[in-house]
């Protein structure tokens, strides 16, 4: 495959760097390659690295081209996801778990994945147990996705907080994110989807080392918009990426196209 991707734009919205490539394959790649070292960087200096992954349609061709890159001492990773329904089993067809699965851990084989167990019987109690596997480590890189709505995780408007104590709570999903779900192909219709996720919290997914967010397609043009000129706040919970110093936004010639 290709070793490098070169964007026609780039620039910096506040602190957050931005990088917009022609094409989505271009984007994968980039995000990849930045990926791929910032993983290398973390097993050199401390012998291990930790992994948070989105796991979404939109996050497909980033996931391909990180798996297929050599160079990457995947035994020596820990990787944990950003979130998932409640109540769903591993094995439904939209469980992030399953998406994880099949889209990543079956093909790198990393050292451990942690997995956030949505069917769980005591669901605070599963909030509680990702929140203490999360402390017992450093999280040296968090790849994550933009919403329709402008949330990233599960953090939607009305329920993101920028200072959130909580590294994993238990939220009521908004119409337009259960709607994106529908749309995505993995739910019949809106009342299949489940009302009620955990998710990892803003401050969670910021205290990364690093934070890759990886954005292509038409249908978040909108919100790549909002995220990047409205005000900072949680009517857009991903504008605070423009407080992060240590984040990259990704964007394809589609996403970047109300910009």
């Amino acid at each position: 495959m290709e070793t490098s991707s070169i964007p026609v734009k780039t620039f910096t919205a506040d602190q957050l760097s931005v990088r917009v490539f022609a094409t989505p394959e271009e984007l994968a790649l980039a995000a990849a390659l930045a990926a791929q070292r910032c993983l290398q960087e973390a097993i050199v200096a401390k012998g291990s690295a930790a992994i948070i992954f989105a796991c979404a349609t939109s996050q497909m061709k980033f996931l391909e081209a990180l798996a297929k890159l050599a160079g990457i001492d995947w035994s020596r990773i820990t990787v944990f996801h950003m979130d998932e329904y409640l109540g769903i089993s591993s094995e439904h067809q939209a469980s992030f778990r399953r998406f994880l699965r099949e889209r990543v851990i079956q093909y790198v084989r990393p050292r451990i994945c942690y997995y956030l167990e949505g069917d769980a019987l005591l669901p605070l109690d599963e909030c509680e147990r990702y929140t203490q596997l999360l402390k017992q480590q450093t999280i040296d890189l968090c790849c994550l996705g933009i919403g329709e709505n402008g949330h990233i995780a599960f953090n939607d408007p009305d329920v993101a907080n920028f200072h959130d104590p909580r590294m994993v709570k238990l939220v009521k999903l908004d119409v337009k994110c259960r709607q994106q779900q529908v749309g995505e192909g993995f739910f019949p219709h809106l009342p299949a989807v489940p009302q009620y996720a955990m998710t990892l919290t803003i401050p969670a997914l910021c205290a990364a080392q690093r934070m890759l967010c990886i954005v292509p397609d038409q249908r978040k043009a909108q919100a790549v918009k909002d995220t990047l000129q409205k005000p900072v706040s949680t009517a857009c919970p991903a504008s605070i990426l423009r407080q992060q110093s240590h984040a990259t936004l990704f964007l394809d010639a589609s996403s970047a196209s109300l910009l």
